[in-house]
């Protein structure tokens, strides 16, 4: 059988099934992870072959060179920049021998092609007719030794990508190129470009396949895919993306998906409308097989596709996907967090090691005080976004509205969702009086209910609060502060009502000690408004660590009453009292578990230990 030309093969209707990660596979055998792969296709071809036969056993129809970084400025980090040529071609001869051993005539070589590793001007010193050079000299390597196409990968810069294609149409005017570009969380590139404007300037400067690759999962490349072939229709598309995000386990990083979710993916690729479906940092070839798999079933249905709603013609965009918070939310999932306090230094090692514990423990997030009892801390936005960028756990970011004007909520509102900090908890915050500094300025412009609904009304939207557009919508999810314990239950219950009308998502309710105290207050709220109460709350859950602990909640903290029984118990058990406290918080936790939707647990003196003993010894996470 003679093998079609590359493009026509994309015109058959089913996807080529590309091979997936080859620097997670080489780093398994041993390679250190700051090696020279590239240098492997000379100094260790084996290991190399190796990973190339095993994808090609796992069905893949397009394998890659082991070239991503072989141009000569990442050469240069280890003093091999003189060997550019020798490496792509030994890549491309290595990767070619496997292909022909394996006596399959379908098989398609790519020639890998990474960025540069430097930043091109006006951002970076290297200049444009510099780096078109660099990249000229790698593709003519590889399209000199025979690949049947060029593969641009991994690239975070638009222009530098388009360079690159500019310079494989110089060095390789007879093969097609495909581009991938790599978007962040949020859905855009590394300076801000979104995918229709990605999928756009690379079909005006003429690539054959347009696609995504690295970056993200399978659940965001899909989304990113859908947006660019709905900037460009008639685009040949391709993805492929990362085994989900990694995260740390021990001392190794690890991606979480399974072999049947990329296997389910491949199919919404498929129906997405992709011609080149694989796979990239984290995926075996496990994944690969699960992929071949699932594309060979001929009667396999294709899911369903929700077209993208346009929110302009110059910019196609859709919502950022909802926080893990809004989507347990809306499931109606258990949700447990913990409240920590930043600390009075800038070294955060002890707090990422005590929420590391807890979500060890099982905690579903954590919430970041900010400047509690009006105490000077580190900025809770620094601490929130330690926690999610190096242990990928989720945060809720306290947002008091004392002490900023309109103008600085407004801005640091816009930091904070820049930074991935998309669940808030607005709240008036503790007066400056009692804390560190009681002179300090202590003003504000808007009450929380009110901040809410510029959220939720205005920032949300895409405007900010006099009207001004902010270029896209925020994705807030918005937490609003409950005491159904309150001495006055209507004033309580009329305030919750504005926080409603204005957007609140949940509530974080006060602590209780006393579960029964639920029902009245939602018996109340039915006969004020004459209606159910509905808003998801997460009922606040302090662990009692000592009688004087117990007797300072009850005594001085408006809205908490314990009752005279667990004062007992915790008196009674004199040094054993966190343990005790521990114990009456699992207790409380299961009563209330059919009655709200999350539990939020305020330890007492720092002391996470004895919060993670509380979910640990539950079980209750969503």
């Amino acid at each position: 059988m003679t093998k079609l030309p590359f493009p026509e093969r994309l015109k058959r209707g089913e996807p080529v099934l590309g091979d997936g990660a080859m620097g997670t596979m080489l780093h398994q055998q041993g390679t250190p992870i700051n090696s020279c792969f590239d240098e492997l296709n000379v100094s260790h071809p084996e290991q190399v072959a190796r990973v190339h036969r095993a994808y090609l056993e796992a069905g893949a129809d397009l394998i890659e060179t082991n070239t991503f970084g072989a141009n000569r400025y990442k050469l240069a980090k280890h003093g091999m920049e003189s060997r550019v040529v020798e490496f792509n071609q030994a890549g491309v001869r290595l990767a070619r021998k496997v292909i022909d051993a394996s006596f399959r005539e379908d098989v398609y070589l790519a020639g890998s092609v990474g960025p540069l590793g430097v930043r091109l001007k006006p951002f970076g010193r290297i200049r444009l007719e510099e780096a078109r050079a660099a990249f000229t000299e790698q593709i003519g390597a590889l399209a000199g030794a025979g690949v049947d196409v060029i593969l641009l990968e991994t690239f975070s810069d638009r222009l530098e990508l388009l360079e690159a294609l500019a310079a494989a149409r110089e060095a390789a005017p007879g093969l097609p190129v495909i581009c991938h570009m790599t978007f962040g969380q949020d859905d855009r590139t590394l300076l801000g470009d979104l995918p229709a404007q990605v999928a756009r300037d690379l079909r005006r400067a003429g690539a054959d396949v347009i696609g995504v690759n690295c970056g993200g999962g399978p659940e965001q490349l899909s989304r990113i895919l859908q947006m660019m072939h709905q900037a460009v229709p008639d685009a040949t598309l391709s993805a492929m993306p990362n085994a989900g995000f990694p995260e740390s386990v021990g001392e190794r990083m690890m991606y979480p998906a399974t072999e049947e979710y990329f296997a389910d993916y491949a199919l919404t690729f498929k129906a997405i409308g992709a011609s080149i479906v694989g796979g990239c940092c984290g995926t075996t070839p496990e994944h690969i097989a699960a992929m071949r798999r699932a594309l060979d079933r001929r009667d396999a249905p294709l899911p369903a596709i929700q077209v993208l709603e346009a929110r302009s013609e110059e910019d196609l965009f859709v919502p950022e996907r909802p926080t893990e918070l809004a989507r347990k939310l809306a499931a109606g999932r258990f949700i447990v967090t913990v409240e920590m306090a930043p600390p009075r230094s800038f070294v955060p090692q002890k707090l990422l090691a005590s929420a590391q514990l807890l979500q060890e423990a099982g905690a579903d997030m954590v919430d970041v005080a900010d400047s509690p009892t009006a105490r000077m801390r580190m900025s809770p936005w620094a601490v929130c976004h330690f926690l999610q960028s190096r242990l990928h756990l989720e945060t809720v970011l306290h947002f008091p509205t004392r002490g900023r004007n309109l103008l600085r909520v407004q801005g640091d509102l816009l930091a904070a969702h820049s930074l991935g900090l998309r669940n808030l908890f607005v709240v008036m915050g503790d007066p400056t009086k009692i804390g560190d500094y009681p002179e300090a300025m202590d003003n504000y412009d808007v009450a929380p209910s009110a901040l809410i609904g510029v959220i939720k009304h205005k920032l949300n939207r895409g405007v900010d609060q006099a009207g001004n557009s902010i270029g896209q919508p925020t994705s807030f999810t918005v937490g609003c502060a409950l005491n159904m314990f309150a001495n006055d239950l209507d004033r309580e219950i009329q305030t919750t009502v504005k926080k409603i009308e204005n957007g609140a998502d949940f509530a974080l309710g006060q602590a209780v000690f006393e579960p029964g105290r639920i029902e009245t207050f939602l018996h109340r709220y039915r006969e004020i408004t004459g209606t159910d109460f509905t808003l998801p709350v997460i009922m606040g859950l302090i662990p009692l660590y000592s009688l004087k602990h117990a007797q300072f909640l009850h005594n001085e903290i408006p809205g908490i009453s314990i009752p005279n029984s667990l004062m007992s118990r915790i008196e009674a058990a004199g040094d054993d009292a966190p343990i005790e406290g521990v114990q009456i918080a699992q207790e409380l936790l299961r009563d209330i578990k059919g009655l709200v939707q999350g539990a939020y647990i305020i330890p007492a003196f720092g002391r996470y230990e004895l919060a993670a003993e509380v979910i640990d010894g539950m079980g209750v996470a969503g």
